[in-house]
C-alpha cells in the first residue's frame, strides 16, 4: 500500500468507546475526511480517498470544502456537538493550503476540541528542491511551513519515512482522544512519502478502540473540598464546558438542589442547567448577568468545574472581591485545575468528582439569606431581559430584539451558533437555553468567520444524532455582516450537500462589537464602520455607506434568502421567517434570513469589566477620559491566590 492508502484505511478502523452513567457508546472516531487537493496531496491522500470511494464509499466518506480553515471549523463544530467523541480529518496541499489551517489549529487547541490535521509537506527526499510553495530558511533547511503548527497543536509529528506512520498516528490519536490533552493533532505528510509504497502490518489496519479516559477524584481531595464548602458562607459554582463534556449536568443539578449553592456558567458552559432553574444565575463575568456577578462579588468560595477561567469569566480578575475568597477547581486538565493559585485542585472527570462530592456533602445547605439573594437577583435580571427583548425600536431593531425573536422561534432542542462580535456577549447574558446541546458559541478563540462552517459541522453532527434515533435539531447560525464577510464560502458546501442550515445575518454595516469597545476606550469607533473612503482625511469613518447587498450575495451562491425589511413589523416578520425556515424539510438546502439592525443600541449592562488597556497619554479628550475610568477599574484587579 502507499502511505496515504494506509492512513485512510487506518483511520476508517478507529473507534471511540465511552461509558457514562452505565451507558455504553461506540462510534467511529473519524467519520469522514475533508480535503482540498493540490500538487501536495492529489496523488497521495486524494488518490487514496478516490480508490476507497470506488471500492466502498463507507470506508472513508470524503467531504468537500471551500477553504481549509473552514474545514477545520466544521470539524470543531462536529466535535463539540459529539462531546469530543468524534471529529474529522483534513488533508491539504503544501504551502498556502497548509498555512490556511493555522487559524483552525489555534481555535481547536484553545477550545480544547479535537481535530486531525494532515497538511502535506515538501519532498522528504529533496529530489526536487526547492519545490513550488516551499519555504526556504538559510539557517535551517529542514524547516517548512508546517513547523508553524508546532505551537498551535497539542501533538505534532512529521512522517519522513513510511515506517514512522505507526508511532505518529498511535500517539496522535492518543492525544486526540485524551480529554485533558485534546486539541489540534497535526501529522505532516511530505508529498513524496504519501505516494510511497511499503508493506503495512495487518495489526496497523485492525480495528482499534480508544476509550475516553475519565479519571476518578482522589478521596482526600474530595474530603478537603467538602470541608471547605461546609465552612463557606457564600459559595458559588462556576460551571464550564467540562461539565458538558463529562455529561455531568445531572450531578451538577443534584449538587445545586441538595446544597442551594448557586451556579454561574461560562460561555462554553451554557446549557449546564436550564435558564429558569432555581439555582441557575446564568452567565458570569464580563458578559454575565447582574445576578451572577453580584453573587460573585461577595462569594467566599468559588467552585470551578470544568472551566479554564478565561478573562471574560473572571472579569479580568475583578469579579471576586471578597478578600477571603478561595478556589476549588475541578478539572480533568491539571493546567486548569491549578489556576489562580488554588490550594484545592481536583484533577478528575467532572461527573465522577461530583458524584463523590454530592455524597460527601449530605446534610449541608447554604443559609436562607443566600437563597433569597439568588431569587431576587434572578427576578431582577429576568425583568431586564424581558424589557430588552420586548422594547421595539424602529425602523431598525436592536440586536436584543433580534436575539429575543430567535429565542422564541426556536425549539428547545435547536442549537444556536455564534463566535465573534457583539453577538456572543449578548447571547451569553440573554439566551434562554433549555437543552444541554442548545447553545454553541465559540468564544475561547472568538474567531470571526467560524459561525457558518462551525454551524455546518454542528448540523452534520445533529443529522447523525437524529439518524441514530436521537433528537431532531435545527441549527441556527447568528452572524453579523463583518463575520459573514470573513468566511461565508461554506454556504456553497451546504448548497452542494443540500444541508438545511439556517443563517440569521444581521447587517449593521461594520464591526458593532469593536465599535462599541473603541468608543468606551476613547478611540471613537475608529476603523469599525463600512464606509467609502474620504480621501482628504483618508478615513473610512464618515463616508457613504457601502452599497453592498449581502442577501444578493447569498442568493448568488444558491442559498434561499428571506429579506426582512425595516419597519414596525420587523421582529414579528423575523420570528415568522425563522419558523418558516424550520418548517422546511431536511435536504432542502441552506436558508439565510437577512435583517438590518441599529449597532448603537446596546444590550443590558453586566455591571462588570473587561481589561483592555487604554493609552496612558493622548491628545484626544475622549481617550484621557477613558484612561481615568480604566485606572479606577484596574484598582479592583486582584491576584486571586487562594
Amino acid at each position: 500500500m502507499t502511505v496515504a492508502q494506509a492512513v485512510v484505511e487506518y483511520l476508517s478502523k478507529q473507534y471511540t468507546v465511552d461509558k457514562v452513567g452505565g451507558v455504553d457508546y461506540r462510534e467511529r472516531l473519524i467519520p469522514g475526511t475533508f480535503g482540498i487537493f493540490g500538487h501536495g496531496n492529489v496523488a497521495g491522500v486524494g488518490q487514496a480517498l478516490k480508490q476507497y470511494q470506488q471500492l466502498d464509499p463507507a470506508i472513508m466518506p470524503y467531504y468537500q470544502g471551500r477553504n481549509e480553515q473552514a474545514q477545520a471549523h466544521q470539524a470543531v463544530g462536529y466535535a463539540r456537538h459529539t462531546r469530543r467523541r468524534q471529529t474529522f480529518a483534513i488533508s491539504t496541499s503544501i504551502g498556502p493550503g497548509s498555512s490556511n489551517l493555522l487559524t483552525g489549529a489555534a481555535l481547536a487547541t484553545t477550545n480544547r476540541l479535537p481535530v486531525l490535521l494532515l497538511p502535506s509537506d515538501t519532498f522528504a527526499t529533496r529530489a526536487a528542491d526547492p519545490v513550488l510553495q516551499q519555504l526556504e530558511q538559510p539557517y535551517a533547511y529542514d524547516i517548512t511551513v508546517n513547523d508553524a503548527f508546532r505551537p498551535l497543536s497539542k501533538f505534532f509529528d512529521r512522517v519522513t519515512r513510511p515506517e514512522q506512520l505507526f508511532s505518529a498516528f498511535h500517539h496522535g490519536l492518543r492525544v486526540l482522544t485524551d480529554p485533558a490533552e485534546t486539541g489540534a493533532v497535526t501529522i505532516s505528510l511530505p508529498q513524496d512519502v504519501q505516494a510511497e509504497a511499503f508493506d503495512v502490518p495487518a495489526e496497523f489496519l485492525a480495528e482499534r478502540e480508544w476509550w475516553i479516559r475519565r479519571p476518578e477524584a482522589d478521596d482526600d481531595d474530595i474530603a478537603r473540598a467538602a470541608a471547605a464548602i461546609r465552612a463557606a458562607k457564600r459559595p458559588l459554582i462556576i460551571a464550564g464546558g467540562g461539565v458538558l463534556y463529562a455529561y455531568a449536568n445531572d450531578e451538577l443539578a443534584k449538587l445545586a438542589q441538595l446544597t442551594g449553592i448557586p451556579v454561574g456558567n461560562t460561555q462554553a458552559g451554557v446549557g449546564v442547567l436550564p435558564w429558569d432553574h432555581q439555582f441557575s444565575l446564568g452567565a458570569i463575568g464580563s458578559t454575565g448577568t447582574t445576578a451572577a456577578n453580584a453573587i460573585a462579588a461577595d462569594a467566599d468560595l468559588i467552585i470551578g468545574i470544568g472551566t479554564r477561567y478565561e478573562d471574560f469569566t473572571t472579569a479580568s480578575r475583578t469579579a471576586f472581591q471578597n478578600p477571603e475568597v478561595r478556589f476549588i477547581n475541578i478539572n480533568v486538565a491539571p493546567i486548569d485545575a491549578y489556576k489562580h493559585g488554588t490550594t484545592l485542585p481536583i484533577v478528575a472527570d467532572a461527573r465522577k468528582a461530583l458524584v463523590k462530592l454530592n455524597a460527601a456533602l449530605g446534610g449541608y445547605r447554604v443559609g436562607a439569606d443566600l437563597e433569597d439573594k439568588v431569587a431576587a437577583g434572578k427576578k431582577r435580571w429576568n425583568a431586564t431581559v424581558d424589557e430588552a427583548f420586548d422594547t421595539r425600536y424602529t425602523p431598525l431593531p436592536a440586536q436584543n430584539e433580534i436575539i429575543g425573536a430567535a429565542n422564541r422561534a426556536m425549539d428547545a432542542a435547536d442549537v444556536v451558533i455564534c463566535a465573534a462580535g457583539s453577538l456572543p456577549g449578548d447571547l451569553h447574558k440573554m439566551w434562554r437555553v433549555r437543552d444541554p446541546f442548545g447553545y454553541h458559541v465559540e468564544y475561547a478563540y472568538s474567531c470571526m468567520g467560524y459561525e457558518i462552517p462551525g454551524g455546518l459541522g454542528v448540523k452534520r453532527a445533529a443529522l447523525a444524532e437524529a439518524a441514530r434515533g436521537g433528537e431532531q435539531r435545527d441549527v441556527v447560525v447568528m452572524v453579523g455582516d463583518g463575520s459573514y464577510l470573513m468566511m461565508h464560502t461554506e454556504l456553497v458546501t451546504a448548497v452542494a450537500e443540500r444541508i438545511k442550515l439556517i443563517v440569521v445575518l444581521i447587517q449593521n454595516h461594520g464591526y458593532a462589537s469593536i465599535g462599541s469597545l473603541s468608543e468606551s476606550l476613547g478611540s471613537q469607533r475608529f476603523g469599525t464602520r463600512y464606509r467609502a473612503l474620504d480621501e482628504e482625511q483618508h478615513s473610512f469613518d464618515e463616508g457613504d455607506t457601502l452599497p453592498v447587498d449581502l442577501a444578493l450575495n447569498a442568493e448568488s451562491l444558491g442559498v434561499k434568502v428571506i429579506r426582512i425589511e425595516p419597519g414596525e413589523k420587523v421582529i414579528a416578520e423575523l420570528e415568522q421567517a425563522i419558523r418558516d425556515a424550520k418548517a422546511a424539510p431536511e435536504g432542502s438546502g441552506p436558508i439565510l434570513i437577512h435583517v438590518e439592525s441599529d449597532p448603537l443600541l446596546d444590550a443590558p449592562s453586566s455591571e462588570s469589566w473587561w481589561d483592555v488597556p487604554v493609552s496612558q497619554v493622548s491628545e484626544l479628550d475622549s481617550t484621557k477620559q477613558a484612561f481615568h475610568t480604566y485606572v479606577d477599574h484596574k484598582s479592583r484587579q486582584r491576584k486571586l491566590l487562594g
